[in-house]
C-alpha cells in the first residue's frame, strides 16, 4: 500500500490510531497500531475482572492514544461456527461503541493465541512467562490481521 494511504472498511474510511482487544474473562488483552504504518504492537493486559475496573483502564488508554477505531477479536470455532465466548465478544464490542461512541469492528481470531505464543517463543519467552504477555500479543495479531485485510472486519 502507498505511503500516506488509508484504510477503507465498508461504510466508512479509518485513518489514524486503532486499539485493538483480545477479551477474555480474566484477562483483556490491548494492541495499537495505526493506519499509516500499518503495523501492529502489542500494549498491555487488563487483568481486572470487575467491569467497572475494566472500563476505566480501557478509557485510561482511550485518552492516552486517542484512537479513531477499535478492533476486537471474535472467536470462531475452527469450522466457523460460534465459540463459547463469541456472544461475550460481541456484548463487549458493543459496551466498547456505546461508551466512547467510536466505530468498532470485529475481527475473526481464530488462531490468534497460537500464533501469539509462536511469536513469544521466537522472541526467546517460554512457558509460564507468557501468561502476562499472552493476550496483549494476541490482540496484536488481531490488529495486525486487521490491517491485512480491512474488508474482513465487521462493523459493530
Amino acid at each position: 500500500m502507498p505511503e500516506g494511504a488509508v484504510i477503507h472498511t465498508p461504510a466508512f474510511i479509518l485513518q489514524g490510531t486503532l486499539l485493538a482487544f483480545d477479551f477474555g474473562t480474566k484477562r483483556v488483552g490491548v494492541a495499537t497500531g495505526n493506519t499509516l504504518l500499518r503495523q501492529a504492537n502489542p500494549l498491555t493486559t487488563i487483568t481486572d475482572e470487575k467491569t467497572a475496573a475494566r472500563f476505566a483502564k480501557i478509557k485510561s488508554l482511550l485518552d492516552e492514544w486517542q484512537p479513531c477505531a477499535l478492533v476486537v477479536g471474535l472467536p470462531c470455532n475452527d469450522d466457523g461456527t460460534p465459540h463459547e465466548l463469541t456472544a461475550l465478544c460481541r456484548r463487549f464490542a458493543n459496551r466498547l461503541k456505546g461508551r466512547f461512541n467510536l466505530p468498532t469492528i470485529l475481527v475473526d481470531e481464530r488462531y490468534t493465541s497460537f500464533s501469539a505464543s509462536a511469536q513469544l517463543n521466537e522472541e526467546g519467552v517460554h512457558g509460564k512467562k507468557q501468561k502476562a504477555l499472552i493476550d496483549q500479543y494476541a490482540a496484536q495479531q488481531i490488529l495486525q490481521a486487521y490491517f491485512d485485510e480491512p474488508a474482513a472486519g465487521l462493523i459493530v
